[in-house]
């Protein structure tokens, strides 16, 4: 998406979430209604919006069971803290701690996880070079 601003991670990454989602859908023949839960991390609160309407611009309703694991850890209001942090550590600490359990107790069967990243350094920040997103999915189910 051209997107340059490296304060603005999570819009740089919602493509790459939206492209991982819905290649994993067209693949395996699945829609969002599969899963119990689709998590991404971390695009905080202005990437889960953007990640949204791309899926909805491609047929792909997610957000009734759409949530992003860095929008779950931190609190914007009282920590204010805008996005959230690191997309692989905010996706291992709220699988292995949230979501598991929902999985041991049976709540949900089947959670899509898609941790997002950035593929920048500082130089090409510097140099004014958009930023690339990348984002891999794993399926879990019970």
């Amino acid at each position: 998406m051209g997107i340059k601003d490296a304060n603005n991670m999570g819009a740089a990454m919602a493509p790459a979430f939206a492209d991982t989602l819905i290649t994993h859908f067209q693949d395996t023949g699945r829609n969002p209604s599969y899963y119990d839960v689709i998590a991404s991390g971390d695009l905080g609160y202005i990437g889960k919006d953007i990640a949204i309407d791309i899926a909805k611009s491609k047929g792909y309703n997610i957000k009734s069971n759409y949530d992003d694991c860095g929008v779950l850890i931190f609190d914007k209001n009282a920590q204010d803290t805008h996005s959230g942090g690191s997309g692989c550590a905010c996706c291992g600490t709220v699988f292995s701690g949230y979501f598991f359990k929902q999985l041991r107790e049976k709540k949900i069967k089947k959670i899509l996880l898609i941790a997002t990243g950035a593929l920048m350094n500082s130089t090409s920040s510097q140099q004014g070079e958009s930023i690339p997103g990348i984002a891999h999915a794993i399926s879990i189910e019970l």
